[in-house]
């Protein structure tokens, strides 16, 4: 069954985007949990640690140069079905491959290959969001979509570590436990229609129609304002891919069991309940209001660890806290842009903010890892929360500029 445009829009229950968007939180968390605390245990740097990390999230950056495929080719339900299956058998490769300096490379490829075949699975998700939702929905809906990408993230590595480090011999272990639970989650689309590549006289004329509309949305007020949000080192989160590496927990005390629960199993349920927050946000203030207030907020967490005892007990409060505004973060971020894009070519014109907003994680990530190295890990948080500032106020800047020429118009919502 398809979903044709114009038709009555089913209510489906946002629990479903949560649950099919889990893989692609999964396949990150594993990288940026499990790989990441054990890089260090293993004869590999801080910095070749943030490295892994870095090579999951390279595809997200790029991405929206290869999304037009999923809004013009195969239908929804089938690109999820697809990039399901290959990020289960990626899984698998990552948890087999030994982890050490002999193997960076061989398993930098493998993690950019997964990560890859998870753009797809995204492109899927948030094209069902974008046409099966109303307007006045998609600000909560948001928050459980942000939900199980964060939540897959601290599923997917609390598990991944759990596992790797109770069968040290038998790695392989863990990456069929998570592939058969990534394939699972492709059950809700029995229960959903499915929604139809974008309609064209030729794929030509559909790759210009999206260009066509992506540009058009870029050159309005909202969508300018949009993209700087999404560009600046404001509210990325980035410093849990240094905080999960063994050798910086260390400076806290915290051990494997600490890590695994913080950073993966509880930090899944409280980044979570941030996204709903961040949801509700999104529904009560201005979305741009909601995602700086969010911002500034995770800042000042940073800060707090930076200036707090280094005991056990402050890596597992403040790193909860931490995930919690993450997903505050998170969510109003995508509150924002659903707001912006409509539902037109949605995986792309969603995609081309999606893959700004991924730029500043990524940098970040290995940012923080040289500002850890050089200043030590509280340091590294300073750092972290000078750039939250100096991302604020370029925001600042631009929004001051464009009111110049008029006030911020949302951007008509295109046709599907």
């Amino acid at each position: 069954m398809s979903h044709a445009a114009g038709a009555p829009q089913p209510r489906i229950h946002p629990s479903a985007y949560m649950a099919l968007i889990l893989p692609f939180g999964a396949t990150g968390g594993f990288v940026g949990v499990s790989l990441a605390y054990l890089a260090t245990k293993n004869g590999l740097s801080v910095e070749q640690g943030a490295l892994l990390v870095s090579a999951s999230m390279f595809p997200n950056v790029w991405k929206f140069l290869w999304a037009p495929i999923a809004d013009i080719t195969l239908t929804r339900k089938r690109w999820y079905a697809i990039a399901c299956t290959l990020c289960a058998i990626g899984m698998t490769g990552m948890a087999t491959i030994p982890l050490g300096p002999s193997t960076l490379t061989l398993l930098m490829g493998v993690i950019a290959i997964t990560s890859f075949a998870a753009t797809f699975l995204g492109f899927a998700v948030e094209g069902l969001l974008a046409h099966l939702t109303t307007p006045e929905d998609r600000g909560r809906y948001s928050g459980w979509f942000q939900a199980g990408n964060l939540g897959g993230n601290g599923i997917g590595g609390g598990i991944g570590l759990t596992l790797l480090t109770r069968f040290p011999d038998q790695p392989w272990v863990a990456g069929i436990v998570l592939g058969v639970l990534t394939i699972l989650c492709c059950v809700p689309l029995l229960f959903m229609p499915d929604v139809p590549a974008e309609a064209a006289d030729s794929v030509g004329g559909t790759v210009k129609k999206v260009a066509g509309d992506l540009w058009g949305m870029l050159k309005s007020p909202a969508g300018m304002l949009c993209g700087v949000v999404s560009f600046v080192p404001v509210g990325t989160g980035a410093a849990q891919s240094v905080l999960t590496q063994a050798e910086v927990a260390a400076y806290w005390g915290a051990t494997e069991v600490h890590v695994a629960w913080v950073q993966g199993f509880l930090t899944g349920f409280l980044a979570m309940g941030g996204c709903f927050m961040g949801g509700w946000m999104a529904s009560r203030l201005s979305t741009r209001t909601a995602y700086v207030v969010s911002g500034l907020m995770l800042g000042v967490v940073a800060v707090i660890m930076a200036v707090t005892p280094a005991v056990p007990l402050t890596y597992v409060v403040l790193n909860l806290m931490y995930s919690t505004v993450t997903g505050i973060c998170y969510a109003t971020w995508t509150g924002l842009v659903l707001e912006t894009i409509g539902a037109g070519a949605a995986a792309t014109k969603y995609n081309g903010f999606a893959s700004l907003s991924n730029t500043p994680i990524w940098y970040m990530g290995l940012l923080l890892a040289v500002a850890q190295g050089r200043f030590g890990t509280r340091g590294m948080l300073i750092t972290e929360a000078v750039m939250a500032v100096i991302g604020l106020s370029i925001f600042g800047l631009v929004s001051m500029a464009v009111r110049r020429y008029g006030p911020p118009e949302q951007p008509a919502p295109a046709v599907a």
